[in-house]
């Protein structure tokens, strides 16, 4: 077989099929360029979903006639001042966008760096350069996408379909970018240095307002800042098109990101459901590899589970905010009320000082053997004493208790709002922050669990056993192709060998494994769920109250195990509107 070398057009179609995936990759390419080149304001043009025409417009620095004729040279770039790929700190770096376009379609550019007596266009078929009437930064078109490349072009979806992922790569450029103005065929438009929260809602929806958590967590033990915003719980999506990851302005789709999202939302959110956040991660450019797709939308973390442990926790950490530090923001107060938000009194705990628990009904069940310390058992449900309620002018979060409806929800009164509240889903969230509080009760077992695996499954189950063993589960290697189970959680008798080898591919396919701890979270929801107040029982004003004191001092108290509400405010100005009373 006879060794070839290529010819250019040939290698630059090659290379077009890896970084020209469809128009929406061009878009990015070319609005990333135009970043690159100091923009702060772009504007995208699409003609027929971008197989007729795509313009990108911007006010950047421009180039000289010398620049732009090395422009659509392949790997010819002005983003690595030296020769380290290790601090990037651009968009784009390989040099490969404009030649892999110009390969594949029509492409003119006009460039106008300020300082020559007049711009300049090239047209990219021939290579001709000639002086043009262009002022002020670059345009770029490119015209019949894929006409050279007739396989390729047939291969596209409907106009609509694709320019919903053009849109789609805008939005998210322009959330990388809050101090760059975009346009997009003059209807999607986002302004030049537009507060974040209003590019949130003008990306997402205006029902993300009032519906977004801030972020603002720093590493103590490495150099990572992660800022943002995230949806309370209650607001999810279908997909995850609202989630916005960026490191370091890059926007990316990387596994250990999206991995630590899903862990932290995991017990306030059903597994099929989406959280919506914009977060970006600030990290050394030395810890982080961007040089691992064409594409340039994945990474590679030095420190990937450090990476994903910080963001887990910080973002547990703004889910755990309890209702008496969070909901000031949200309750319309009177309008003679002088405070900021409510008045907060040493309210005891009801789960710990008033008897708060169910009745066991057993003697013994699965969480006495799992747990070291076990709930409180054998009180009547809802021993309250009466002499812990507070004076009725006392204002409390969720406001004083008014009655029960349909013997499944609350009603209360708090400042200027009606309060629903789901008594089942309200102790569920009490019940299990309750449990969560209890370490693991670990079983050494005096023969090990041998569970025998392939190579690759062994390499990726030992690649974990500490995260394993913080779970109650200790395992060693066993030869080449087995592993042992010396110590699992109390009263865990499952197939071993299918959470292993679940477990195994989990990791080598994202670097990480939350198999074992969503096991856990199930079996600490389930016993939360048929361990609490039902729906059809009757409670009295006592109850309703003791209930809403505990969960106004219930981390996660939002939202059930399930991700369903506990609670829903509605203004009074609201149901005056009902009864037009406005």
């Amino acid at each position: 077989m006879v060794v070839r070398v290529l010819p250019d057009f040939l290698v630059n179609q090659i290379a077009a099929g890896e970084v020209v995936e469809r128009p929406a990759s061009v878009v990015k390419e070319l609005v990333e360029n135009a970043l690159d080149a100091g923009a702060d304001e772009i504007v995208v043009d699409i003609v027929d979903g971008g197989r007729t025409l795509i313009s990108v417009i911007d006010n950047g620095c421009g180039m000289n006639r010398e620049d732009l004729s090395r422009a659509i040279m392949r790997h010819a770039t002005s983003k690595l001042p030296d020769d380290n790929l290790q601090n990037i700190t651009y968009m784009g770096f390989r040099g490969e966008a404009l030649p892999s376009i110009a390969s594949v379609s029509d492409m003119t550019i006009d460039t106008y760096n300020g300082t020559d007596e007049n711009g300049w266009c090239l047209e990219c078929n021939s290579g001709e350069i000639k002086p043009s009437a262009w002022q002020g930064g670059t345009r770029i078109r490119v015209q019949n996408l894929f006409a050279k490349t007739p396989a390729r072009l047939k291969f596209l979806r409907a106009d609509r379909a694709e320019m919903m992922s053009i849109v789609d790569v805008v939005k998210r450029l322009a959330m990388a970018r809050r101090d760059v103005g975009f346009t997009l065929n003059n209807k999607w438009r986002f302004p030049k240095d537009q507060d974040l929260l209003e590019r949130i809602a003008a990306v997402m929806g205006d029902d993300v307002v009032g519906q977004m958590l801030p972020v603002d967590t720093k590493s103590a033990s490495s150099n990572m800042h992660l800022t943002g915003y995230i949806s309370v719980p209650t607001l999810r999506r279908a997909s995850s098109v609202d989630q916005f990851l960026f490191v370091n302005n890059r926007p990316v789709q990387d596994k250990v990101l999206v991995g630590a999202l899903r862990a932290a939302y995991m017990d306030v959110m059903h597994a099929r459901e989406f959280p919506l956040c914009a977060l970006y991660l600030n990290i050394d450019p030395s810890a982080v590899d961007v040089n691992v797709s064409p594409a340039k939308t994945e990474v590679h973390f030095l420190e990937p589970n450090h990476v994903r442990a910080f963001i887990i926790k910080s973002l547990r950490d703004v889910l755990a905010q309890t209702l008496n530090e969070n909901i000031s923001q949200n309750i319309v107060t009177p309008e003679n009320d002088a405070h900021t938000g409510f008045m907060h009194f040493n309210i005891p705990s009801v789960s710990q000082s008033q008897n708060w628990h169910v009745a066991d009904r057993h003697n013994t069940t699965w969480m006495d053997k799992i747990f070291d310390s076990k709930p409180s058992t054998g009180a009547k449900p809802f021993e309250v004493d009466l002499q812990q309620e507070d004076a009725p002018t006392t204002e409390f979060p969720l406001g004083r208790a008014i009655g029960q409806i349909g013997k499944k929800y609350i009603l209360a009164q708090s400042g200027d709002n009606l309060v629903i509240v789901d008594q089942h889903a309200a102790h569920e969230r009490i019940t299990y922050e309750h449990l969560r509080k209890h370490e693991i009760k670990t079983q050494p077992l005096l023969t090990p669990i041998v569970v025998n695996l392939r190579g690759e499954e062994v390499m990726a189950i030992l690649s974990i056993v500490d995260e394993l063993k913080q779970s109650g589960l200790h395992i060693e290697a066993f030869g080449d192709d087995a592993v042992a189970i010396f110590e699992k959680p109390a009263d865990w008798d499952m197939d071993w060998g299918a959470v292993l080898r679940d477990m195994a591919d989990e990791v080598r396919v994202n670097g990480h494994s939350s198999n074992l701890n969503e096991k856990l979270h199930l079996k600490l929801a389930n016993y939360a769920c048929h361990h609490s107040v039902r729906a059809g029982q009757v409670l009295d004003l006592t109850q309703m109250n003791a209930l809403l004191r505990d969960i106004e001092n219930t981390t996660r108290g939002g939202e059930c195990n399930h991700g369903r509400p506990v609670y829903k405010f509605i203004p009074l100005t609201e149901i005056d509107g009902w009864f037009e009373r406005c």
